[in-house]
């Protein structure tokens, strides 16, 4: 069941200037409720959304038995959650999305990352907010449902490998690709991947960022495969993460769609 509470309105935000809503952010907070709460609310940074972790015992001791949603800035306004990003062809994700975040408790301890999962109610309600959100803008399409480090990769890894984006999926959420066209592009991969030009061509069809150097490239690899091959995001192109993208730009001929 889906439960907003708008108890807690974040202090910093402010209009969309008549920018429709087009991406939907998906991220993590990398800290406990509490914590969380009190930087989307009061310290420079702001989110639509804060999707509580229902074991934490903060988040118990703060008095709830339920799991609920906190709306922190409301649909129509611009939250600060993307930060410097890119999405689609255009920069300033912030001016035309809604940011969700979601308590987890994901570390990076100098570079080593820790990705904890998600439990299995928060994510019944997430994929029950972000049917409620796409209802009232219907103009978000499956590729416009992302993560933080898809439209940030050279500073961002959230929401992580450990969001189920498949069963968001199956769920009717987001993009995914189809097996039988992604195998078909391995076997062609095999005699040889395509030109870098070409690589890169594909990741900005999608909805990518141009990479800059080879530390850009191996980021956005990286991003890619915590979305569509959480099984080894390590940043190497292979033939199997290369074949993910050209089926997904076959399924979704245009970023957007």
């Amino acid at each position: 069941m889906l439960v907003i509470d708008s108890t807690y309105p974040a202090q910093d935000f402010n209009q969309r200037n008549g920018e429709a809503v087009r991406q939907l952010v998906v991220h993590y907070t990398a800290a406990p409720f509490a914590s969380s709460l009190r930087t989307l609310t009061q310290q420079g940074v702001s989110a639509h959304y804060l999707l509580p972790d229902p074991l934490e015992a903060g988040y118990r001791d703060a008095g709830y038995d339920e799991l609920r949603v906190f709306q922190l800035v409301d649909e129509h306004q611009r939250a600060w959650h993307a930060g410097a990003s890119h999405w689609a062809g255009l920069d300033n994700v912030n001016t035309r999305s809604i940011g969700i975040e979601i308590v987890n408790l994901a570390r990076d301890d100098g570079g080593v990352f820790t990705f904890p999962a998600y439990g299995a109610e928060q994510i019944e309600v997430l994929i029950a907010l972000i049917h409620d959100i796409c209802a009232r803008h219907p103009q978000i399409g499956a590729t416009d449902i992302v993560g933080h480090s898809d439209v940030a990769f050279w500073r961002k890894s959230d929401p992580g490998p450990r969001l189920p984006w498949h069963g968001l999926f199956e769920a009717g959420i987001g993009a995914w690709f189809d097996e039988e066209v992604k195998n078909a592009y391995v076997r062609r991969f095999r005699m040889g991947l395509p030109q870098e030009v070409e690589i890169e061509r594909a990741f900005q069809r999608y909805g990518y960022a141009p990479a800059r150097n080879r530390q850009a490239f191996q980021q956005r690899v990286r991003a890619f495969q915590m979305h569509f091959r959480p099984s080894d995001y390590r940043g190497q192109l292979d033939i199997d993460t290369c074949a993910i993208l050209y089926a997904l730009n076959e399924r979704y001929s245009s970023a957007g769609e």
